[in-house]
């Protein structure tokens, strides 16, 4: 996709063409675009919100999940206290075999 059918695409969205935005999150999510995943999700799309967290996830980007699990998000929380917890477990069985 061109920036220029991006840009297109874009103001589609912004006018509350639903495809529009189920494409622009589609891209975003294959891109990795995690910019654009917090536009959209602060939208309010919940799609992008799921991308939003599912990428930080795998990035393991603690600082994107702890601000989504600020603002509320359950599931960046769960997913943020999975990560935290394999960290400290390793911490903890090192500290055992001193």
């Amino acid at each position: 996709m061109t920036d220029e059918e991006l840009v297109e695409l874009r103001a589609q969205a912004a006018t509350g063409d639903l495809d529009a935005v189920a494409q622009l999150v589609e891209l975003a999510g294959e891109r990795g675009d995690l910019e654009e995943l917090r536009r959209l999700a602060a939208d309010g799309n919940t799609d992008a919100m799921d991308l939003l967290v599912e990428l930080a996830g795998e990035r393991e980007d603690l600082d994107e999940l702890r601000r989504l699990a600020a603002s509320g998000n359950t599931d960046a929380a769960d997913v943020l206290a999975e990560l935290t917890d394999d960290e400290g477990d390793d911490d903890g069985d090192e500290d055992e075999d001193d």
